[in-house]
């Protein structure tokens, strides 16, 4: 409990410092600007406050440097499920275009990007594949699109899918997408796109999932003319498993499945964060801002990339694409992934080489050099979250923030709302400036006049009141007199 203020601190103004020090609830400000001059006790507690204030603003501003970090705790929990959404199956075959279909015309226009064919050779590369050369007075193509070149020289569906099922039940090219990726034109199982239904499953294992078998054609691949970049050299399909938000990038995270073996995909589901905002695809931002760059530097489309407005010719996207801040796109809150297992078995075996060839209409040695089986199920219906949250809120903060200033300073929040009202008072009070401009009158006149007078009287005085001050202004000698009672 605070002492009551004397009478003569009681009249004072509220906008003096010693009338606010004797009532603020900021500890040891009354000890500071109490009454009285300068003594060692004041100043151990002015050091004492001092040093409490900067040890509080040092941990506020640790404080908030932690919080700015924006450090997470992570929470991996795992779920079951009694129907899971299967996911989009990508494949797209290694070799990008059919030898039969290629023309002088495609030579001419993609043979040095794409092949390493420069046109003084194209027609030895043309009897490399044989086709006759290109006849005299050849002339090619004023426009040229590579969408339309991997559409008709790519390898199709219907000539690779030997069978088809899904959960037991048939399948066929019907139930796949034609999407353009790197490697060419590529398509996709159970894509949902144009609002088709998304397929499900209610079981894992085998038999519950994707069963393909595909023939790679292998006697279609294009000769390696030179060792280039992106020459391959194996034979067989790339298989990508994503979800139907996410654009694939099977050149980078798709696995290989090669002709002559059965490759079984056991997969479960990974759901790295969760949040309540709309689908938004890291790969899919990533895209869209590399087709802007590149249609803004180049004037140009490369095949993979969205858009309908210019035509995909052949270009290549300025090293500038390279650095890493060339895109800004912030991580999503939300994405799925799935993990894989891979297991083979060769095929076909003995007993099987010669049904199969007869079936298909080919030689035993074609079956063996050609047909692969991939076969692609959950491994049971469960999934797993890894959810990350915060792991410094607001709330925090301020806890933190009040206690340290209540351990330091002994302040709480209405301790700064009295500073404010107490900085008010002073700003609006209209004694501010003559206050000061008096006190400076009152200093010049006690200074001048220290002598007492010539006649000092000590008779009777008349009473005045306890602690009362008579100020008397003397008009010929502009004297100023303090006449108290003592």
């Amino acid at each position: 409990m605070k002492p009551h203020p004397r009478p003569e601190e009681a009249r004072r103004p509220a906008s003096d410092i010693r009338v606010f020090a004797s009532s603020c609830t900021l500890h040891g400000l009354g000890h500071i600007f109490g009454p009285g001059g300068l003594t060692p006790r004041r100043g151990l507690w002015a050091a004492a406050v001092l040093l409490s204030l900067a040890t509080f603003l040092y941990q506020v501003a640790e404080r908030v440097r932690y919080y700015g970090e924006f450090h997470h705790e992570t929470a991996l929990d795992e779920h079951e499920s009694h129907r899971l959404t299967f996911p989009a199956i990508t494949l797209c075959n290694i070799n990008p275009l059919r030898r039969s279909r290629l023309t002088p015309n495609d030579l001419h226009w993609a043979g040095p990007a794409l092949l390493g064919v420069e046109p003084a050779e194209h027609a030895a590369f043309l009897r490399a594949l044989g086709r006759s050369p290109a006849p005299p007075g050849f002339m090619p193509s004023p426009t040229f699109d590579m969408a339309r070149l991997y559409a008709r020289a790519g390898h199709s569906l219907e000539d690779m899918l030997l069978d088809c099922r899904y959960r037991g039940w048939p399948c066929g090219p019907e139930n796949f997408t034609v999407i353009f990726t790197r490697m060419g034109q590529c398509y996709t199982f159970n894509s949902g796109a144009d609002g088709a239904e998304l397929l499900t499953t209610p079981k894992g294992g085998m038999g519950n999932g994707l069963e393909i078998m595909l023939d790679v054609q292998q006697d279609e691949y294009l000769p390696v003319w030179r060792d280039m970049e992106e020459t391959p050299f194996e034979v067989g399909v790339r298989v990508q498993i994503h979800s139907q938000e996410e654009p694939p990038t099977i050149d980078q995270l798709g696995f290989g499945a090669a002709p002559g073996y059965q490759t079984f995909v056991s997969h479960w589901t990974w759901v790295p964060y969760s949040c309540p905002h709309p689908p938004y695809s890291l790969m899919g931002c990533r895209l869209a801002c590399e087709t802007r760059y590149v249609a803004r530097k180049c004037g140009c489309r490369m095949m993979h990339m969205p858009g309908k407005g210019q035509a995909a010719r052949p270009c290549a996207a300025p090293n500038a694409m390279l650095r890493k801040d060339a895109c800004t796109c912030p991580n999503p809150c939300a994405s799925t992934r799935y993990a894989k297992e891979l297991s083979m078995v060769r095929i076909p075996s003995r007993a099987a080489a010669r049904y199969l060839a007869r079936k298909h209409n080919r030689s035993e040695a074609y079956i063996s050099e050609n047909v692969l089986v991939l076969d692609i199920f959950f491994e049971a219906l469960n999934y797993e979250t890894v959810e990350q949250k915060k792991a410094y809120e607001v709330s925090e903060l301020l806890g933190d923030i009040g206690g340290q200033m209540g351990l330091f300073i002994g302040a709480s929040l209405l301790t700064i709302l009295e500073i404010l009202d107490y900085l008010c008072e002073v700003g609006l009070s209209p004694s501010w400036g003559r206050g000061k401009e008096s006190g400076h009158r009152l200093q010049e006149g006690l200074g001048s006049h220290r002598t007492p007078g010539p006649h000092l009287s000590l008779g009777p005085r008349p009473s005045t009141p306890p602690c009362a001050v008579a100020k008397t202004l003397s008009a010929s000698h502009r004297t100023c007199y303090l006449v108290t009672r003592l």
